[in-house]
């Protein structure tokens, strides 16, 4: 037996039925051309039943020792049924995205079977456009965002002739990844006796750490009192919406693409990184939904923001992530003043963390977290929540990726919700596009899928505010009909923003508006993508 570390085994102890602890992700495919699918589906099949060995902890169940549930372990699995882990569905008729979203909300509501290794992976045939997709589901006490992504890594090639006969979780597939990865550079280990040269060294080591901490824990602190600037934190003036309840165990799952180079377009005529500007087209699309259930609240909605506190080579740990509290500004009308407050909170947190090592902030994140930990297993969270919601920023391969020839068009996460925040948006960074997923409770938030529409109405104001053309968004989405043509969508776009291009041009400096809209034209009729159908905007229908 291994035993499970405290930052996994708290996934474990938050678990129950109305709160699955897996997160998952949607990959949506096109198929080779000219291949027979139900040949290529069935040798896919094969592939991923694969059975050998399976690095950890896919190929280990959850079990406990003498302490009962307070100390949990990694057990293996010698009789895992793989055909029990890797199942085959078929959507009905007509194969749309909105079958799909629906068979995927109700993949990702069910528990994973704990006498069973932590994982299962649905390959799914019927949708329209020469078009299959593959779900799979893993707790997270098994993988966080960084390490998923090194696993898609590992599983996908960047030729479309590339070939593989091993499962993507086996042991031989993933330390092939590494060797290519880190070559022979693996960490060195150093005798004990080279670690701390002597005593006086280790305290000085423990004394820099204490005060590091200390530090932190005073400026966390004052937060709650109005004595830390913009830092934000759990708890603190948290409004209380629909978004922040108990939830039930149903979940519902829309999904959608944007074209990277918009959001690169308004983060070069803004000064803002990516991150911030992700942060504020989910504020204006978080305004326009509680606005639309009549629940806006006086105070701002605040985001978790996971943020990975793994090293570069390290490719092993389960979870290596810390958090900021991203005061999202929703109490702002104008959209320029909900940028500055937006960057200047993520800032804040960011230098919070900036003066720790990685250890230190794994210690501080855990330390910091306990109370989350407890409010959620005494069934509080509900009435004290700690967040309004999560919003997470995975960075993902910018290549072309292919599964055995399959083209890889979209990967879009599926996260948790729980007790406290009942909607979870996650996006990953793909090729030329951001890819967004988005997970709540059915009951608890009724037509999630009106935030695909606010998030690109979100977009459109930003862009506006930083004097640039907005073009529709251009990938997935649910309950829509085919678009019209390309050309047709950005020429009326751009006729709807250019009266407001000058005023906008006068905030954020005009020099460096034209200097960014002239790039970001030219870069979109480069980019506009030619397999994915473009879908329209559509009237949201209840959830």
């Amino acid at each position: 037996m291994r035993a499970i570390s405290l930052a996994d085994a708290g996934f474990l102890m938050m678990e129950k039925r109305e709160t699955p602890m897996h997160v998952g992700g949607l990959h949506l495919f096109n198929f080779p051309e000219g291949v027979n699918q139900r040949q290529f589906l069935q040798e896919a099949l094969e592939v991923l039943r694969i059975q050998e060995d399976y690095r950890r902890p896919f190929g280990e169940y959850v079990t406990t020792g003498r302490a009962g549930p307070l100390r949990l372990y990694w057990e293996e699995d010698a009789d895992l049924d793989i055909d029990y882990h890797v199942r085959h569905s078929a959507l009905p008729q007509p194969g749309r995205y909105r079958e799909l979203f629906m068979l995927v909300s109700r993949l990702h509501s069910t528990l994973l079977d704990r006498s069973r290794p932590l994982w299962e992976i649905h390959l799914i045939e019927g949708l329209q456009n020469n078009q299959f997709a593959l779900y799979s589901k893993m707790h997270h006490a098994a993988v966080d965002g960084a390490s998923a992504m090194h696993m898609v890594n590992a599983m996908y090639s960047r030729g479309p002739q590339d070939r593989t006969r091993h499962s993507p979780l086996s042991f031989v597939a993933y330390e092939t990844y590494k060797k290519k990865l880190l070559g022979d550079q693996h960490p060195r280990v150093q005798p004990r006796g080279r670690e701390l040269k002597n005593v006086m060294e280790a305290l000085r080591q423990q004394y820099d750490t204490t005060a590091n901490l200390v530090s932190a824990f005073r400026q966390f602190g004052g937060a709650f009192f109005g004595r830390s600037g913009s830092l934000s934190v759990p708890w603190h003036q948290v409004p209380r919406t629909s978004i922040n309840t108990s939830v039930t165990g149903s979940r519902r799952f829309v999904a959608q693409s944007f074209e990277f180079e918009r959001v690169r377009g308004v983060c070069k005529a803004t000064g803002a990184t990516v991150n911030d500007i992700v942060l504020a087209m989910c504020s204006g699309a978080l305004r326009r939904y509680l606005a639309s259930q009549n629940e806006r609240p006086a105070h701002s909605l605040k985001a978790m923001a996971p943020v990975s506190l793994r090293e570069a080579s390290d490719l092993d740990s389960s979870n290596a992530v810390g958090f900021i509290t991203a005061d999202l500004a929703t109490d702002v009308a104008d959209p320029e003043q909900r940028l500055r407050k937006i960057r200047a909170s993520m800032a804040a947190g960011k230098d919070l963390l900036r003066g720790m090592t990685g250890r230190e902030a794994s210690l501080f994140m855990q330390v910091t977290q306990v109370p989350a930990l407890l409010s959620s297993i005494l069934g509080l969270a509900g009435q004290f929540p700690a967040f309004s919601t999560v919003i997470s920023n995975v960075p993902g391969p910018r290549e072309q990726l292919y599964w055995n020839g399959a083209s890889l068009e979209g990967m879009y996460p599926a996260s948790i919700v729980f007790d406290g925040f009942a909607m979870n948006i996650t996006l990953v960074s793909y090729r030329k596009q951001l890819d967004f997923g988005i997970v709540a409770c059915r009951r608890s938030v009724p037509q999630v899928q009106r935030i695909i529409d606010y998030l690109e109405e979100a977009l459109r104001e930003l862009e506006e505010l930083a004097g640039l053309p907005s073009v529709a968004a251009t990938a997935t989405g649910s309950h829509r009909r085919a678009a019209a043509p390309a050309k047709a969508g950005r020429a009326s776009t751009a006729k709807r923003t250019g009266k407001k291009k000058t005023a906008a041009q006068a905030r954020t400096g005009a020099k460096t508006a034209r200097k960014a809209t002239t790039k970001v034209r030219s870069t979109r009729k480069k980019t506009t993508p030619a397999v994915k159908p473009k879908l329209a905007t559509r009237k949201p229908k209840q959830g």
